[in-house]
């Protein structure tokens, strides 16, 4: 195999992207120098402009563009009152497109034991905020189904415990250790129309 650093820089690159490993990255590297105007300079322009434009929005946890702003958060004329937490935003791509849920969403960008992850990372401060300030009715915690996930459903079921708000989980239909991101419509379903409302312990 030919030895030039830039392919085999772009092959680290895309390796570390989730699901691939270096066998697949070089099988889309290829396929990208062999189509280099349809595929190489539209990619570099959209990157670029990704990286210049879009950014985390520090209130809800969604994208949002510099330009237009955040949708989650100021383009949403509708007025909800109820918000889907969420560990990322892969999950709450998988519940818009179920279409199952119309409200608001907060993504945390993660969760309390996650590896690296720190408390202070998390928007759980701000989910408090927007409860407080949008009239939130119902806070549903979308978390996943596993340890990392139901210790931070926890953990934010807690910080609101004195907030006069209900406070639901996902519940049958999400199998243990089940990431939200990777059930299916009819599971997601079954999720949400069954949640169950949580309650706080006296002690």
């Amino acid at each position: 195999m030919q030895n030039i650093n830039e392919i085999d820089e772009l092959i680290k690159l895309i390796s570390k992207l989730p699901g691939l490993g270096p066998k697949s990255a070089k099988r889309i590297v290829l396929k990208l120098m062999n189509n280099r105007d349809e595929l190489i300079k539209p990619m570099a322009n959209s990157l670029v402009q990704v990286y210049k434009n879009v950014t985390r929005c520090n209130s809800c946890g969604s994208l949002k563009s510099n330009i237009s702003g955040c949708f989650n958060c100021e383009g949403n004329k509708e007025k909800y009152n109820s918000i889907c937490v969420v560990e990322d935003i892969a999950d709450q791509w998988s519940i818009e497109n179920s279409n199952i849920y119309k409200g608001f969403f907060h993504i945390l960008g993660g969760t309390l034991t996650s590896v690296g992850q720190k408390k202070e990372d998390l928007l759980i401060n701000s989910l408090v905020e927007r409860v407080k300030n949008d009239s939130i009715q119902e806070v549903i915690l979308a978390t996943s189904a596993t340890v990392e996930g139901q210790t931070t459903a926890y953990y934010i079921q807690d910080c609101l415990k004195n907030i006069d708000v209900k406070i639901t989980k996902l519940a049958q239909g999400l199998p243990v250790g089940g990431e939200i991101e990777s059930l299916d419509d009819g599971t997601l379903f079954s999720a949400f129309k069954n949640r169950s409302k949580l309650t706080f312990n006296s002690e």
